[in-house]
């Protein structure tokens, strides 16, 4: 497999640690669950994320937010992604037992979802820098490494990733992770890479570039664009995780049917088979985008009832070795 010269793999050291590799897998909500976390780390990733767990909802000791925090020795890196803007609730959950097992605490200061924001939590923090600075000074207080996911603002005709970089920093953060779309655009539009690479100029902490990486040629466009440490890869990681091996070079053989019958049973494991359903379901319908002649598939796939019965369907989707890449890799169209 051929890597692009102009694409810059590296470790990076962020606090104490040093990661293997500056391609990082985002939290996304519903998938980056720990059977996912690992298989990114298998396929190249240098560092994963939980899901959003909310700070109030484990004060509470919510069972379903609890179960997000679930992990194992064999997890290389542990990194929680915490929501909140209670300064206080957000410290003494950075310091909680719950958290004990991470070495790393992500605060989110970048989700745009309206009923996040309107709490004052996610990317309304980056309104508020004062309460913002807190939240990280309260964090670190737990000893543990702490990173910052944020935009580059809020609305398109105001955007200020450097300043709120540097206010980040000068409270002790150790990363940040800026999404090249302000709040306002959401998930869509051509990511502002000027402010990431202002950002980058303006603090001596690693900055992380995230938004619109869909393939390679997009990875090496934001590193080059600005010039940041390591880019953050998101959806298409869903996509196509094998993104993990074309970008960093690791070594695998493993086809997409593989991937997901290891996924079944790793998940098996820990969970019980209802969340098992669903999650894998999931990580198949974004794998399958991309193949061909499987679209007929999909109406089976959702209404599998057993493991046994999403085995059966998978097998009839991926087991196709002529839809693999050199890799083990989706083809593209």
């Amino acid at each position: 497999m051929q890597i692009l010269p102009a694409l810059d793999i590296r470790p990076i050291r962020v606090g104490g640690l040093l990661l293997p590799s500056n391609v990082l897998m985002a939290p996304l909500a519903g998938y980056t669950c720990y059977p996912f976390r690992m298989l990114a780390y298998e396929l190249g990733a240098g560092l994963c994320f939980t899901e959003m767990c909310s700070a109030n909802a484990l004060k509470y000791n919510d069972r379903a937010t609890k179960r997000l925090l679930l992990t194992a020795k064999d997890e290389p890196v542990k990194a929680v992604q915490l929501l909140g803007g209670n300064p206080a609730v957000m410290e003494m959950m950075a310091k909680s037992e719950l958290l004990e097992d991470f070495d790393i605490i992500d605060i989110n200061m970048g989700c745009p979802v309206p009923n996040v924001f309107k709490s004052g939590e996610g990317s309304a923090l980056m309104l508020d820098k004062k309460r913002a600075a807190a939240i990280i000074r309260g964090c670190k207080k737990s000893g543990k490494i702490i990173t910052v996911k944020c935009r580059v603002g809020i609305r398109e005709e105001e955007l200020f990733a450097a300043e709120f970089a540097r206010i980040c920093e000068d409270a002790g953060a150790d990363m940040i992770t800026i999404h090249g779309r302000s709040r306002s655009m959401m998930y869509d539009g051509e990511p502002y890479r000027k402010e990431i690479e202002q950002a980058k100029a303006a603090v001596s902490i690693p900055v992380i570039a995230n938004g619109g990486i869909f393939s390679v040629e997009e990875a090496v466009k934001m590193l080059e664009c600005t010039g940041a440490d390591g880019i953050m890869i998101a959806r298409y990681g869903l996509e196509n995780p094998f993104i993990f091996t074309e970008l960093t070079g690791k070594p695998c053989q493993k086809t997409p049917f593989q991937i997901l019958t290891e996924q079944i049973e790793l998940a098996a494991q820990y969970y019980e088979e209802t969340f098992v359903l669903s999650y894998i379901k999931k990580i198949a319908s974004y794998m399958m985008k991309k193949r061909r002649g499987t679209k007929q598939y999909k109406e089976r796939l959702y209404k599998s009832g057993s493991l046994e019965e999403l085995r059966e369907v998978i097998a009839l989707i991926f087991a196709d070795d002529s839809e693999r890449g050199n890799n083990g890799g989706l083809l593209s169209d």
